[in-house]
Order: structure tokens, then C-alpha cells, then sequence
């Protein structure tokens, strides 16, 4: 017997870069099944994301992994009220499969499509979690493609307080350990060597934290990263060190400007989300950072901090219950400011 009408169910497909994910949520239950494909194998012989390739690897898995958690979750067609697919910002390509899939999936169907923004995905997904932030709060997201600081005053109100003018911290992380010959995704085989190092060997700057203002610049440390490395004795240790000091300047100028951030605004909450925001070494120093403000910090659990599909079946239901839905119209949007959402 179908279940639909007991409790809101929506499955969620996530296609903005290099990895595939689809899960279902349920408005009862939380996250019922999800499945992630990542595409690192493919892209590491070329050192970082080719967009036509994960394009067509979309097409390849999208089905294959709906079927997947649909068969796990024990639902059918007829269990779905909407099926909502990231419809920007990523790669053009990648997106415009999921979308297409999603919006077709949705017609033939017949429930509701909703289109989702990546990066509010990414800001509510610690709302999946049993200890979860309430409105209003600050958002640091950090991830390969963004780093911004959100205002978030309720779901769709959003004031953008700071971004990078540049690389995003996360991009940051892997042109560095690229330059080190970490490999690929080498953001986090830096953080894994930056354990190796010892502290005060190296001094990196700290980026726009000598000025007013929110917003982030980490091109410069990269840089500065790859002049070190050319000037030092090139041992084991060395590159650890230099680990070590690269992620201690980017993790410094995250909470620095996260305290701004909270002094401006006198939120006690702050949400960090995103594919860095796993970092161990990011989440002690902001950890201490809302405990010395008398505050709290709220993450996703590890699974969800880098791109999957749960985060996007949770805001897909936020947006269902809001009655905001799409049109028949295929869209993708591969810039899309935040601020734009309703």
C-alpha cells in the first residue's frame, strides 16, 4: 500500500562536479537510503576535474544509482511527492544531467520537480543531524568552489557578509598539494601531512585580516606556499612543515573572519558546511572559537560535508513545503548568487 499521503517523501539527485549522489528523505524518518559515486579515479590522472568526462559519467550513474536507492528504501513511483536535482551553481554539463533526469523523472512521474541550489544544500545540511542549528544563524561555507560567509536570518533569507575574490579555500588546499606533488583530490592528503608537521618552522600571511571587511583572498598563500617549497630543503619533514603552516594560515583567517562575522551580527550559532568544513584541524579552532564567544558550532556529519545527495533530498523538501516548484522548462544555472533565492 502506498504511503504517500502518511508522509512527505523526496528524492533528492545531486550532479554539480565529480560526484553523484541520490538519496531519499522522508519527513518522518530523515534520510531513508542514499548512495554516492565518486569520481576521483577518473579525474586523478589528470590532476584535477575535466568537465566533459564528468558529464558523461553522470549520465552513466544517475539512473543506475536512483534505481539503486529507490530498490533500498523499498519505495515506488508513487511513494515520491518530488524529485529535486541541484540545478546550480557547478558545471554547466554536469548539471544539465541532472536536471534533465530530474525534471523528466518528476513528469513522468507526476509529482512536483524543485530545482535546489548547491551551496543552500550545503548550508542546511547540518539540519540532517540529531543535534541541528535553529534560524537565524551565521554559515561559513567552505568548499572547492566557494568560500562565503551567510548571514542566514530564516530558510531563503540569506545576506552574503563575505566570499573569496578569488580561489576558494578549498581550491586553495588542492592547487597547493598539487604543487607538492600530493596527488589528486590533494586537499585532504595535506591536512593528513600537515599532522607530520611541526608548528613555527614557517610563517604564512594571514590574507585580508589586516583590513575591515569579510571578504577571503587565498591565490596569495598558494603562492606563497610554492616559494617556500622552491627555498627549502625539499625533505620529508620540510614538506610537512610547509602542510603544517599552509593549513594553520588558512584555518586562522577562516576564524578570524568567522568572529567578525559574529561580532557584527551577535549570532551565537554558527554553521560550517562544505567539503573543508571536515577538516579536524578547522573544526577544533572553531570549536574553541564559539566556546571563548559563549556560542555554538553545527556541522554535518563527514559523509555530508563533501557533495552528496541527502543535502540535496533535505532542501528539496524545505523548498516542497514552501510550494515552490519548477516548470516544465530543463534549467541549469552555473553562476547563481545565493542571494537570489527566495
Amino acid at each position: 500500500m502506498s504511503t504517500k499521503n502518511m508522509s512527505t517523501k523526496i528524492l533528492g539527485i545531486e550532479t554539480s562536479c565529480d560526484e553523484t549522489g541520490v538519496a531519499v528523505f522522508d519527513e518522518q524518518e530523515g534520510i531513508i537510503a542514499q548512495a554516492l559515486y565518486s569520481q576521483i579515479d577518473i579525474h586523478a590522472e589528470y590532476g584535477g576535474v575535466v568537465p566533459e568526462l564528468a558529464s558523461r559519467d553522470h549520465i552513466r550513474k544517475t539512473a543506475l544509482l536512483t534505481e539503486q536507492v529507490m530498490s533500498e528504501a523499498g519505495l515506488t513511483k508513487q511513494d515520491i511527492d518530488g524529485v529535486a536535482f541541484t540545478q546550480g551553481p557547478g558545471l554547466i554539463g554536469a548539471l544539465l544531467v541532472g536536471s534533465t533526469f530530474g525534471r523528466s523523472l518528476a513528469y513522468s512521474w507526476g509529482c512536483k520537480a524543485i530545482g535546489v541550489h548547491h551551496m543552500e544544500g550545503h548550508l542546511l545540511a547540518p539540519m540532517l543531524e540529531q543535534n541541528k542549528p535553529e534560524f537565524p544563524f551565521i554559515a561559513l561555507l567552505v568548499s572547492g568552489g566557494h568560500t562565503q560567509l551567510v548571514d542566514v536570518k530564516d530558510l531563503g533569507d540569506y545576506e552574503i557578509l563575505g566570499e573569496s575574490i578569488d580561489d576558494a579555500a578549498g581550491e586553495a588546499f588542492d592547487k597547493t598539494a598539487k604543487i607538492m606533488g600530493l596527488g589528486y583530490p590533494g586537499g585532504p592528503m595535506l591536512a593528513r601531512l600537515a599532522e607530520q608537521g611541526v608548528a613555527g618552522r614557517y610563517k604564512f600571511p594571514r590574507p585580508m585580516t589586516d583590513r575591515p571587511g569579510l571578504d577571503f583572498s587565498f591565490s596569495g598563500l598558494k603562492t606563497f606556499a610554492a616559494n617556500t617549497l622552491r627555498d627549502c630543503d625539499g625533505s620529508e619533514q620540510a614538506l610537512a612543515d610547509i602542510a603544517y603552516a599552509f593549513q594553520e594560515a588558512v584555518v586562522d583567517t577562516l576564524m578570524i573572519k568567522c568572529r567578525r562575522a559574529l561580532k557584527q551580527t551577535g549570532r551565537k550559532q554558527l554553521v560550517v558546511a562544505g567539503g573543508v568544513s571536515a577538516n579536524v584541524s578547522l573544526r577544533n579552532g572553531l570549536n574553541d572559537l564559539m566556546s571563548k564567544v559563549n556560542g555554538k558550532a553545527f556541522y554535518p556529519r563527514p559523509e555530508f560535508c563533501t557533495d552528496n545527495g541527502a543535502m540535496i533530498a533535505y532542501a528539496g523538501f524545505c523548498r516542497y513545503k514552501l510550494g515552490q516548484f519548477e516548470s516544465l522548462a530543463i534549467k541549469a544555472k552555473p553562476r547563481w548568487p545565493m542571494s537570489e533565492l527566495r
